[in-house]
């Protein structure tokens, strides 16, 4: 077809092209990414068994902390009452500050679906609750920070989800807008109650668990997140 006046063809570019070049694609950390939990339970069975302490006191401690839900002050305070006399309080908070971070890993699928979303055009962003300075370990513990475009964590924004302005915060890091973007996380209420306020599109990682909720609804439930990551390639194509 002609081009009218010898003009190149040429048109402005749409949010909906924006989105097919670099959709966004938020993944929580603890317990999605990386399997917090275990990587705990390993630092607090050596914990017990380096101050020979009962092994029996590893459901208690696991209890206590909740999936780190619990305050650490409070995690700390806890443990400080239980082995006060036995266990020096640097024992104590280099297990809540080190333990689970130096630990964690990451398994080849999600390793591997990481790349594939990259591959496919997906900016990818951490986007998690937590300390800072724990949190970025673990990121670079399990080799996160060549896998993925950026993070944020509650800490250093001074926001936590599901407050809508983490995801926000998540997107201006990488400059992708939030407008399409999809979110990944075990959390009911932090992850995919906090993706339904902004209206974006969600994968619950059940980790075995059944979904429950009676307020939100994921989008998607995935049994792990390596499963998640390539739902949301393939629902986007």
């Amino acid at each position: 077809m002609p081009i009218p006046d010898g003009k190149p063809a040429c048109r402005k570019i749409t949010a909906r092209d924006l989105l097919r070049i670099m959709p966004l694609l938020m993944l929580d950390l603890d317990n999605t990414l990386v399997d917090r939990d275990a990587a705990f339970r390993d630092a607090v069975a050596a914990f017990l068994a380096e101050h020979r302490l009962p092994d029996t006191d590893l459901s208690w401690v696991m209890t206590i902390d909740a999936s780190g839900y619990t305050a650490r002050h409070d995690v700390a305070t806890a443990v400080t009452d239980r082995y006060q006399g036995m266990v020096p309080a640097e024992a104590i908070h280099a297990l809540l500050d080190h333990g689970a971070a130096d630990r964690v890993v990451l398994t080849d699928s999600s390793r591997e679906a990481l790349g594939k979303a990259q591959v496919d055009g997906w900016t990818c962003v951490i986007v998690t609750n937590g300390r800072t300075a724990q949190q970025e370990a673990k990121i670079r513990q399990a080799g996160l920070d060549q896998l993925v475009q950026g993070w944020v964590i509650s800490e250093a924004v001074g926001r936590k989800k599901p407050e809508p302005e983490i995801f926000h915060a998540a997107a201006e890091t990488v400059g992708v807008p939030l407008t399409g973007a999809w979110v990944i996380g075990d959390s009911p209420h932090a992850d995919i109650a906090g993706a339904n306020v902004l209206g974006l599109r969600s994968v619950w990682v059940s980790n075995g668990q059944l979904w429950s909720q009676d307020s939100s609804q994921p989008t998607h439930v995935a049994k792990d997140v390596a499963t998640a990551i390539n739902y949301v390639i393939s629902a986007a194509r």
